[in-house]
């Protein structure tokens, strides 16, 4: 899930770039901001950069096993069609 302390910078960050003359709104604003942060991020299928690194580990791995196994069907196919 997105780190919520991410979640509050951006908010943060959001009302800081509001206009002076909407200063006292600044705090409801930036309550707004991070609740639709939290409700858009949740709904997206997001995975932390260490999941996302495993996974992309794992993949090589696979794709590594693959040729590897390809390459031995090769050659029982040439040892067979002999």
């Amino acid at each position: 899930m997105f780190d919520p302390k991410s979640i509050d910078d951006i908010a943060s960050r959001l009302s800081d770039a509001i206009p002076p003359g909407l200063n006292n709104f600044k705090e409801d604003l930036e309550k707004n901001f991070r609740a639709i942060l939290q409700s858009a991020l949740g709904k997206m299928d997001l995975v932390t950069r260490e999941e996302f690194e495993v996974q992309k580990g794992v993949l090589a791995k696979t794709r590594t096993k693959l040729e590897d196994l390809e390459k031995r069907v090769a050659e029982m196919e040439k040892h067979i069609s002999k």
